[in-house]
């Protein structure tokens, strides 16, 4: 999912990252399946040391990372599907040893947003003011089943404006956009939390994340303003920002959908509704 890095830690300062803030509920920001048979290994007193999985802490870089438990950083980036230019981000999960195990997140008991816990999230990655949308509005013609957790939730969508770009991973397309008219209301798709109300990243602009029950975040970028703060409850429906073009080309909404650190098309959870 995310590109790791030889040289630095995705995105903006570790400080940033202290302020992102989620339930314990919600798993690592990526789940990695291992793609490289045997790792290859510099120095097999430090790789007996090394755990299977290692999370990533701020000033951390793949290189960094693979000298510790002696491993080339090449065969880190091929265990855990990496691509150059390498790039990592705070509280990710690398794998180390390809022992076939899978980290998954234990289950936690649903609670209500007053009672969240917190750690540390990552930001979602990606590039949307590099892409011109489409002129046209487009309608998917097959919306893929949702999780059934989501059905708790109540989706809503999360503006009014006509969809003109798809969900599309092949194309780092990972959420639906939407035109509108800058100042439309952008409405929570859910009830939540909202972890992050802030301009961090600028190819977002200014950028809204509301973490909800059952593992779930959504995103809100391009905000031409924000009307809510970070550690506020929020409700489905409820105005959250004013639709905007900052960090991108043109006035529009992106909205992500991420389950267990995964983006996922936003339209399985916005069909039940």
């Amino acid at each position: 999912m995310s590109l790791v890095s030889q040289k630095r830690v995705f995105g903006a300062p570790a400080a940033l990252f202290k302020t992102l803030v989620i339930s314990a509920a919600a798993v690592s920001a990526a789940a990695l399946t291992g793609c490289a048979s045997k790792p290859q290994v510099n120095n097999t007193a430090r790789y007996a040391a090394a755990p299977d999985f290692y999370t990533v802490r701020s000033g951390d870089t793949l290189s960094g990372i693979a000298a510790r438990y002696g491993l080339s950083y090449i065969s880190v980036a091929e265990m855990n599907d990496i691509a150059a230019p390498y790039r990592i981000f705070v509280g990710q999960s690398i794998r180390l040893k390809n022992s076939g195990a899978r980290r998954t997140a234990a289950a936690q008991p649903i609670a209500p947003p007053t009672q969240i816990q917190r750690q540390s999230i990552a930001l979602p990655q990606n590039n949307p003011s590099s892409v011109t949308p489409a002129p046209t509005p487009v309608t998917p013609s097959v919306t893929p089943a949702a999780p059934a957790a989501s059905s708790a939730l109540g989706w809503v969508r999360p503006t009014a404006g006509a969809v003109i770009e798809e969900f599309n991973l092949a194309g780092n397309v990972k959420g639906i956009r939407y035109s509108g008219a800058s100042g439309a209301p952008v409405l929570a798709a859910a009830d939540g939390q909202v972890v992050y109300a802030a301009d961090g990243l600028k190819e977002y602009g200014n950028l809204v994340l509301i973490k909800h029950i059952n593992g779930y975040i959504t995103a809100y970028a391009h905000n031409s303003k924000m009307v809510v703060k970070s550690g506020e409850n929020v409700k489905a429906g409820q105005k959250i920002a004013e639709l905007g073009s900052s960090g991108a080309n043109r006035a529009m909404l992106e909205f992500q959908v991420r389950l267990d650190g995964k983006p996922i098309n936003p339209a399985t959870v916005l069909s039940n509704n």
